[in-house]
């Protein structure tokens, strides 16, 4: 039920196929974010069109609403979405550790306010653990202390202890929840270390021997560390990552970060970043981003992308979309999400095509030759 098979490799870049219980994921694959269980102004219908295989669900934001209990009553995340293929969790510590001032930490756990009521409420390893299983999602993630980008060594090793401690408490009940159903879900640990290669090196080691896993994630980066560094961080563990577990970089997803991460043998990403880029009247192009408010695009009749198959690129123009996003039509915020959404699921489809021709270098360079232009005024 859980099982991932490596198809092929060209340099660290890989292809595979992950297989879950409520369907298959080819790799490298970008996940679309719907945190509150909906990916934001597409519907279900619109995900499976544009290649949408896996989404991921917050923990955190399903928990203080509607709460975990309303959605197992409404069949279960899901169906309570009607989503009918794999979903992924995340445990919720990212959205709780970035409520500074809001919330206390110590070794049990962390309590938090609120951010809808003002309530106060306790996170422990164990209680995301039971909240995700309760969610039902195919993966789920353990419970983690992240870090600022920018935490000293101290702050960062801090943190990967505890992270430790709580893999150990998660993995504990996610094991006693499995025998009720077994084959229903898996845990996936998540690597901290802030920006220390050594600290990184050390979570690795600890994570790999804490148990036996399916898949192991990648958090901490992006969080306001020099792109560089992440990709020094991905080139120091890629040696060590275990080729028979797919790898999953947390919260990444611009497309000059998927190809550099591809490149050192990541296969799954996240990131709120096309719906968010895309509500701003921001478009991912082969030719780079591009600004649909510029008044260059006030009388264009070319697509936002030719190569493109989604909607928005084989119905609108460009001078349309500039419309929309001039007038403040919602039907703009729909379709430029629609299409960065798709075109990062295309583009890890191009990136698997390169790697099982065996030319994934060759196909990187060109691609950023291309994409890394200045967009015209």
């Amino acid at each position: 039920m859980f099982e991932f098979t490596l198809a092929a490799q060209s340099g660290p870049a890989r292809a595979g196929t992950l297989t879950l219980p409520h369907g298959t994921v080819d790799t490298p694959c970008f996940m679309p974010v719907g945190t509150q269980g909906s990916v934001r102004a597409l519907s279900p219908a619109d995900l499976r069109a544009i290649g949408a295989h896996i989404v991921l669900a917050n923990t955190y934001h399903l928990h203080v609403r509607p709460g975990e209990d309303v959605v197992a009553e409404l069949g279960g995340l899901h169906r309570f979405m009607s989503w009918d293929r794999p979903l992924l969790t995340d445990s919720g510590g990212f959205q709780v550790f970035s409520l500074e001032g809001f919330r206390r930490v110590d070794d049990d756990g962390v309590e938090f306010q609120s951010h809808i009521d003002g309530s106060r409420r306790r996170l422990t390893p164990e209680r995301a653990t039971e909240i995700q299983w309760t969610l039902g999602a195919d993966i789920a993630m353990a419970f983690d202390h992240v870090v600022p980008g920018g935490a000293d060594r101290s702050v960062a090793l801090e943190a990967l202890d505890r992270t430790m401690r709580w893999l150990a408490r998660c993995a504990g009940r996610h094991a006693q929840l499995c025998v009720t159903a077994p084959g229903r879900q898996t845990l996936w640990p998540i690597i901290q270390g802030g920006a220390h290669a050594d600290l990184r090196q050390d979570a690795l080691t600890r994570t790999l021997s804490a148990g036996t896993w399916t898949g192991v994630a990648i958090g901490g980066l992006s969080v306001g560390e020099p792109k560089p560094l992440m990709y020094q961080t991905l080139e120091d563990l890629e040696p060590r990552l275990p080729a028979s577990l797919p790898r999953y970089l947390m919260g990444v997803g611009f497309p000059e970060d998927l190809v550099a991460a591809v490149e050192r043998g990541i296969d799954l990403f996240d990131c709120v970043a096309p719906t968010r880029m895309g509500r701003n009247g921001t478009a991912f192009t082969p030719d780079g981003s591009l600004n649909i408010r510029n008044a260059v695009h006030r009388t264009a009749r070319e697509p936002l992308d030719a190569s493109c198959d989604c909607e928005t690129c084989t119905t609108y123009s460009r001078g349309y979309l500039r419309h929309l996003f001039a007038a403040e039509e919602l039907l703009g915020l729909r379709l430029l999400s629609l299409h960065n959404v798709r075109y990062l699921i295309r583009l890890a489809g191009l990136m698997r095509r390169a790697i099982q021709s065996g030319r994934f270098a060759a196909w990187a360079a060109d691609w950023r030759q291309r994409y890394l232009q200045p967009e015209p005024a």
